[in-house]
């Protein structure tokens, strides 16, 4: 019940979180200023940057759960060992993201990128292998809130100059890519509304950025 409680909390305060920097009448309709979506190169600038910090594999597994997995800020903070783990108490090869931490109670599993399951066994073993508990943890060792988390990014992105860019960077790079790749998987984009956790397409679909080079590419064949 405590950490139901938790949870409950924390999806709230990243819910206000988003209303305080939506306009209300805009909120779950359009963005006005979405985050900015990172090149590969910016991505591995970024992966660098973090391994000179001296908690490495924390700091490296929030950016992957970011990145590989698209998680909101919310969902980082009251993610849980049980969510990740896999019945032999190893790091399972599928996240599941349970209904008390994801928005609108929507529950979802998403498979594991081998860097971001690399990095969570890491962090696991260094953790002393917890059965539950938070599993990016607040510097007194309990579940961080989802404001520590935006704020968090946020330092980061002022560290390396990268202007435009939030704790929603991560999910909105996640879900582009998903989207440029996805037809050389047979998928469609009915698959990365699943991964995303958004309750409509047409909310995955305004999380795509464009690719000015395919545009040209495509126009040139018309």
């Amino acid at each position: 019940m405590v950490a139901f409680d938790f949870c409950s909390r924390s999806v709230l305060q990243c819910l206000h979180a988003q209303r305080r920097a939506t306009p209300h009448n805009q909120w779950e309709t359009t963005v006005t200023t979405p985050a900015k979506a990172l090149a590969a190169g910016d991505v591995r600038r970024l992966l660098a940057h973090v391994q000179q910090r001296p908690d490495p594999l924390r700091a490296i597994a929030m950016v992957l759960l970011s990145y590989k997995a698209g998680l909101r800020a919310c969902e980082i903070a009251g993610l849980d060992w049980t969510m990740v783990l896999g019945a032999r108490q190893q790091v399972s090869r599928t996240l599941l993201i349970g209904a008390h931490i994801a928005k609108y109670g929507r529950s979802r599993h998403i498979p594991l990128h081998h860097e971001l399951r690399t990095a969570l066994t890491r962090l696991h073993v260094s953790s002393g292998r917890p059965s539950s508990g938070p599993v990016v943890t607040s510097q007194r060792g309990g579940y961080l809130r989802p404001r520590s988390v935006v704020n968090w990014f946020g330092a980061l992105y002022g560290e390396l100059g990268f202007d435009g860019c939030s704790s929603h960077s991560g999910r909105r790079t996640f879900i582009t890519q998903a989207a440029r790749l996805v037809s050389k998987t047979g998928g469609s984009l009915k698959d990365i509304q699943e991964l995303a956790g958004h309750r409509a397409l047409t909310t995955t679909e305004r999380y795509i950025e464009g690719d000015r080079d395919a545009q040209r590419k495509l126009v040139q064949l018309l």
